[in-house]
């Protein structure tokens, strides 16, 4: 099957789609509470789930969030007929775009760090078991978890083609550089704040990240 331009927008919507569930705010509220939006920072992310102070939660939100990624480019490998590269390429950036900018909540989401991940280790697990140790070991010794998202997202598009021996311009390496962009870009105001000094680290109380 040739994959077609109607085929690759199919592929984007549903990936869109379960990249916008916002499983940080369904189980905040499912579990009594409250809105996620109205505490700490107010994004829906696993961060801010930890700022309840219920781990688990926060928890089930990362894996959920990162498992909403990974299924998006596992369906586009089986849908994406003699063009699979392309097809996880382009759900792999839709999927943590609607992470990102969720219709349902005003396409106001959450900075992609899980999401991106689970979809880069159905691109490629090899890179996305380095990018996860890269986030655990910077995020460890400087003890800022934004440093170490940061530094993940950094390397990722790196790896991509040197660990798959692609061309810096395959579909998967430029998706992958995509997907970093946007995740840099979400994290403005920790950049901001790791450059003054200012950035909380682990298992501080704080509203800013």
């Amino acid at each position: 099957m040739t994959l077609s331009h109607p085929s690759l927008l199919l592929i984007a919507a549903i990936a869109y789609g379960l990249g916008s569930i916002p499983f940080g705010l369904i189980l905040t509220a499912a579990t009594g509470g409250g809105d996620i939006r109205q505490i700490g920072s107010g994004n829906i992310g696993a961060t801010n789930v930890l700022r309840t102070g219920r781990k688990g939660l926060a928890a089930a939100t990362l894996l959920l969030d990162a498992l909403k990624g990974a299924l998006a480019v596992f369906l586009a490998l089986r849908l994406g007929g003699d063009q699979p590269s392309l097809a996880m390429a382009v759900a792999a950036v839709a999927v943590v775009v609607g992470h990102c900018f969720p219709v349902w909540l005003g396409f106001r989401g959450g900075k992609g760090v899980a999401t991106g991940l689970g979809a880069i280790w159905v691109l490629s697990w090899p890179v996305g078991v380095a990018c996860c140790v890269v986030w655990l070991v910077v995020a460890r010794l400087s003890r800022i978890s934004s440093a170490g998202a940061l530094s993940a997202f950094l390397v990722a598009p790196i790896l991509m083609v040197v660990m798959k021996n692609q061309s810096v311009n395959a579909p998967i390496p430029v998706a992958t550089a995509l997907i970093a962009l946007l995740i840099w870009v979400r994290h403005y105001s920790n950049i901001v704040r790791l450059l003054t000094g200012n950035e909380p680290r682990v298992n501080a109380k704080t509203k800013s990240s």
